[in-house]
């Protein structure tokens, strides 16, 4: 029980990950039915800024927050001078753009902060807790709690605020929210920002628990897709679903049958889901004529 314990706190960690990786997915898509593959590259930067403001004499908590404004500003950015740019382009071609800007900001970062692997200090001790014969770290509650409190407050924020409620009617119907007077080009700006937001929280949610460098987001980039794919991409609940279904999945393959399948563990989910749920299990079912 112990054994399975230890690894259910392992999924329910990096399941809340890619859960809030798979959720700035989401917002984009939502909002410009793009797939936006510089997602794991914010998740970076928000672990990578945090670090290089901490050596610089910022506390912990000022340099969490710019360091999210920072990687919202860069997604608010790829935004409006790449994608806005070519936004009448074929999607294909706003994905391979997206796919540039993720090696440019890797780039960045890696002459910033060099090869290197850094680490940033646990928000409350290091101290791990005792559960039933397993061990679960602090800094993995405040992985899960945040990342349920921004599940309800992006509840909230889109149930209940006007400018929620102008994201979903785009998300919807682009056309008609333009003709009652919502303005579809800072809604794509909000968009992007969020995301990257969204990414960098994750980034530094998770660096105490597995260091951070210039090469993790791209592996976490890929694994909250696959979430967002299993979830049904423009989904919201479907995208936090999708990221535990992953992390279950990977922490319990890691415990009882190898580690050395661990990374092959969410590419093998997406090829189910797209063989007998190809929208995913919250997507829209739908036809399209081509």
């Amino acid at each position: 029980m112990a054994e399975f314990l230890q690894f259910l706190f392992a999924g329910l960690t990096s399941g809340a990950i890619y859960a809030l990786v798979a959720l700035g997915f989401t917002l984009i898509y939502s909002s410009s039915h793009v797939i936006n593959f510089a997602q794991g590259e914010f998740v970076m930067l928000g672990g990578l800024a945090t670090v290089g403001l901490l050596a610089a004499g910022v506390p912990l908590l000022p340099a969490a927050l710019l360091a999210i404004v920072l990687t919202a500003a860069a997604g608010i950015a790829l935004e409006k001078l790449a994608i806005e740019p070519a936004r009448n382009a074929a999607v294909v071609t706003l994905i391979i753009i997206t796919i540039g800007a993720s090696i440019l900001l890797r780039g960045a970062a890696q002459l910033i902060w060099g090869k290197d692997y850094h680490r940033l200090p646990a928000f409350t001790g290091e101290t791990p807790l005792e559960i039933g014969g397993a061990t679960l770290l602090p800094q993995s509650l405040w992985v899960i709690g945040v990342t349920i409190l921004i599940v309800l407050g992006l509840r909230w924020f889109f149930g209940r605020t006007l400018l929620g409620k102008a994201v979903l009617a785009t998300s919807h119907n682009r056309l008609a929210a333009q003709l009652v007077g919502i303005d579809i080009g800072f809604v794509l700006l909000l968009s992007y920002g969020l995301s990257a937001a969204l990414g960098a929280l994750a980034g530094i949610l998770i660096a105490p628990i597995t260091l951070t460098s210039y090469t993790v987001g791209t592996m976490l980039g890929l694994k909250g897709f696959c979430a967002a794919i299993v979830g049904g991409l423009g989904s919201g609940a479907g995208a936090v679903v999708g990221g535990l279904v992953v992390g279950l999945a990977e922490a319990m393959a890691t415990g009882y049958v190898s580690s050395a399948y661990k990374d092959a563990v969410a590419f093998v989910i997406i090829l189910v889901v797209l063989v007998f749920m190809p929208s995913g299990l919250f997507g829209r079912r739908g036809t399209d004529r081509v």
